[in-house]
């Protein structure tokens, strides 16, 4: 048998997280996740209180199809667990706005602990010296709407707090 000798075999060297998809597909087909996205990415789509309490255990599907699914959430708290319900038709807009297309049709909630998670790496924010604050402030003064100019407080201290601090 001859060989040649320029003949490529395998290619050029992957990267792990190209392969990662490769390798997690079946595992989470298997839950009827298409990807491990909405477990990811739980508490962008749900928020972080919401995420905080609960856990997406699997979405399933009518046989043949890849829509309108049943998404199951365990949740840790029977209060959130009640107001949840009601705002059902707010939680499956957001599911379905993050994929662009109607993934989720119900939620079926299940009440009881939670999986452990690791520990979260998160740093606190510092708290910003006065001319920071003072700075932040003055940027927001032409807001007037009282729940934006909160909000953008909110957002302005977090990014400020997490980065260097200044030496005046």
């Amino acid at each position: 048998m001859a060989y040649k000798r320029n003949t490529k075999r395998g290619g050029a060297a992957k990267t792990l997280a190209q392969q990662v998809g490769k390798i997690t597909k079946p595992l989470f087909g298997e839950r009827g996740f298409a990807d491990a996205a909405i477990i990811n990415d739980w508490s962008l789509i749900a928020g972080e209180h919401l995420a905080s309490h609960s856990a997406v255990e699997k979405i399933t599907f009518t046989q043949g199809r890849k829509h309108k699914g049943t998404l199951h959430l365990r949740i840790d708290n029977g209060g959130l667990a009640m107001e949840l319900q009601h705002l059902e038709a707010v939680l499956i807009e957001r599911i379905n706005a993050y994929f662009g297309f109607g993934a989720v049709e119900r939620i079926h909630i299940t009440q009881g602990p939670l999986p452990e998670r690791p520990p979260s790496d998160k740093k606190p924010t510092r708290p910003l010296s006065e001319i920071e604050e003072r700075g932040l402030l003055k940027c927001l003064s032409d807001v007037e709407d009282d729940d934006l100019h909160h909000a953008l407080e909110r957002l302005g201290r977090a990014i400020l707090g997490k980065t260097f601090k200044e030496k005046p």
